[in-house]
């Protein structure tokens, strides 16, 4: 927490990000730091801050490992997975279409969120769909289709991913969605580390429930 004009401000949660704890232990961003480490960063973590906790799954794995990682999580207190709609090699969301950036298949991901749904022991742990359409260059028709699809299979919430400096493809899918959806919609999740020209307050007014602000632990080692 910080000191602002006499008040403290500070974050809400926390983010447990994979791209972090690879480049912590000096590893590439491609799932080469197994669950069980991942877990063990966590818990170190959670040892030092009583905030809510979300968690950077990737991809999940299959569905039979997310379930384990599931039941895990919940034991150690954290508050949300997040797991992205991408198959095969991870890339780094950031390369965007500079990568081959091959997305799961609305089926096999859906049955994914089922699996981790179906573990959880408190309906308080919430599972994140993260839509990765835009980084791969599908755009919107594909990113609503997906949210919708992951909606509608029990997904807690969904995350919108974009590596724009612009919000404005952000903007269109949030409102596209909301209209779409209507009262069916779950909370939307956005992370602005390259549209950061827009404020929270704005991101909220279109229909954002949480900012994350990635990688800061990451950040805060450097003077």
């Amino acid at each position: 927490s910080v000191e602002v004009d006499g008040k403290t401000v500070d974050y809400d949660g926390m983010w447990s990000s994979s791209l972090t704890a690879s480049a912590a232990k000096g590893k590439p961003d491609i799932e080469t730091v197994d669950t069980t480490e991942r877990l063990a960063l966590v818990a170190e973590t959670l040892d030092v801050t009583s905030k809510p906790m979300i968690y950077d799954a990737d991809t999940g794995g299959k569905p039979e490992i997310f379930r384990f990682t599931v039941r895990s999580l919940e034991k150690l207190g954290v508050s949300a997975a997040i797991i992205e709609d991408k198959a095969g090699l991870k890339q780094n969301s950031l390369f965007g279409t500079e990568r081959k950036q091959e997305l799961e298949t609305i089926e096999n991901f859906v049955a994914k969120i089922k699996a981790g749904q179906a573990a959880k022991t408190s309906p308080e742990f919430m599972i994140v769909a993260r839509l990765e359409a835009l980084i791969a260059g599908h755009g919107q028709e594909e990113a609503l289709k997906r949210a919708i699809a992951f909606t509608e299979a029990g997904a807690d919430a969904v995350m919108i991913h974009s590596k724009e400096k612009s919000p404005a493809e952000v903007l269109e899918f949030l409102a596209a969605y909301h209209g779409a959806m209507g009262e069916r919609a779950v909370p939307v999740i956005a992370v602005p580390t390259t549209y950061n020209v827009i404020t929270e307050a704005e991101l909220y007014d279109a229909g954002v429930s949480i900012v994350i602000y990635a990688n800061h632990m990451l950040r805060a080692a450097y003077p």
